[in-house]
């Protein structure tokens, strides 16, 4: 029998989830090129958020903490920056996803707009062309163009929004969901041995 996949990670007495993420120290969560910026305004290291991404997918739809382990206890401050890099980090890579969302919509509408406006020039240069009696081929050639024109401009208008616009709302929830999930921080462990 198959163990599902939620089953390698271990719970809280909740049973919520736990997305554990071990570091030498608070640093090592952040990327290297900006070590001049406050911790709160850093980014996230691309290796952390991958990770915290992928066990997000992985999860699915149960609820989750993210709890960080360091080799010595953070302080209270340092513990806050944690909490607000997270959040902070992850709400805006939401927004980014969001203005992702706004500029297909906007081509979509665009396109959209296009094709309906070509398709009615096409209704009716092929109305005029009907009216002088025979048309040549040059005439038709010219109005079943625009009739072609007018129906590419509207599939690629909803191909765009039916295609993409399920991943980009998947990943507006998914950053929400870890900006939005619990913080929590584990002492050190003693080795006795």
């Amino acid at each position: 029998m198959k163990k599902r996949i939620v089953d390698r990670y271990e719970k809280t007495q909740d049973g919520l989830v736990i997305i554990d993420v071990a570091a030498r120290r608070v640093e090592d969560l952040y990327e290297d090129f900006d070590k001049t910026a406050p911790y709160h305004k850093k980014d996230l290291d691309e290796d952390l958020v991958y990770y915290l991404t992928e066990c997000v997918r992985e999860i699915g739809r149960g609820d989750f903490v993210i709890r960080f382990m360091f080799e010595r206890y953070p302080s209270e401050e340092f513990m806050l920056r944690v909490r607000t890099s997270v959040h902070k980090f992850f709400m805006y890579q939401r927004e980014l996803e969001l203005a992702v969302m706004n500029k297909m919509l906007r081509k979509s509408v665009t396109l959209l707009v296009i094709g309906i406006v070509i398709l009615g020039i096409s209704l009716w240069v092929n109305h005029l062309v009907a009216l002088r009696g025979t048309p040549s081929f040059l005439n038709s050639v010219f109005a079943e163009g625009l009739t072609i024109v007018a129906w590419v401009s509207m599939w690629e208008a909803l191909a765009t929004f039916l295609l993409n616009w399920p991943q980009h709302l998947f990943h507006v929830r998914l950053y929400r969901k870890i900006a939005e999930a619990p913080v929590q921080f584990q002492p050190p462990s003693i080795d006795h041995s």
